[in-house]
């Protein structure tokens, strides 16, 4: 049944249909879901351009220097020279080499002019006030080539051989260095010259024995 109204017109009720009054309509659930996927939308997308941005200015986006050349120089001038640059400095390793002074960068890492981004971390290398010493391990009763493999894995490079009188051929029998037997244990240098001592495979009195023979077989020839 439709809903009626009175109003009161010159006197007189007139009487009107509610149903044909003028109404708004509630708004569509899905409509009110896309909507707001849509503002969400716009959101991410504002967040992510500035993001992007406060990311290029944080960066220096597309703004590169060169890593200037600090090699030759004491490590704390080259230090101080990168850090002015706006460089991070970091010492990675440290090595030996008598023909460069105490403390002198001899290797940078990135390479010089190379370029690089803000505040990039630059690695250097500098030269060793004393050779770097290693613990000699026991080394005697085993294969020359497994003892020089040891020494050459512990960073000895200078390795002289020496063959001593023994029925053991290349079998290690001694270590020394100065003329002194290194016991396993020892602390050497890299940089210093070790000696291995291995069995040259013949007694000491073999060969004059063989020679020995040989005299007594053509002294026999002659009779």
């Amino acid at each position: 049944m439709p809903w009626l109204t009175h109003k009161n017109v010159g006197g007189g009720k007139f009487f009107t249909n509610m149903d044909n009054a003028p109404s708004k309509k509630p708004m569509k659930f899905g409509v009110k879901i896309l909507l707001n996927l849509l503002a969400m939308a716009l959101i991410g997308v504002l967040l992510l351009w500035l993001g992007t941005l406060w990311l290029d200015v944080w960066t220096d986006h597309g703004e590169y220097r060169e890593v200037p050349d600090v090699r030759r120089m004491a490590y704390e001038d080259a230090v101080q020279r990168l850090e002015k640059d706006g460089f991070v400095v970091e010492l990675s390793d440290s090595v030996y080499d008598n023909s460069a002074a105490p403390g002198m960068v001899v290797e940078q890492n990135p390479k010089v002019n190379t370029k690089v981004k803000h505040a990039r971390t630059v690695y250097l290398t500098v030269n060793a006030f004393a050779p770097r010493s290693v613990t000699l391990p026991a080394l005697t009763d085993m294969s020359l080539r497994q003892a020089r493999s040891i020494l050459e894995g512990l960073g000895v490079k200078n390795i002289e051989v020496r063959e001593v009188p023994s029925e053991y051929q290349d079998l290690v029998l001694n270590v020394t260095r100065d003329g002194h037997r290194l016991m396993p244990g020892a602390r050497i240098p890299t940089t210093g010259t070790v000696v291995i001592e291995v069995g040259a495979g013949m007694l000491e009195n073999e060969g004059d024995s063989l020679a020995l023979d040989t005299n007594d077989i053509d002294f026999l020839d002659l009779n």
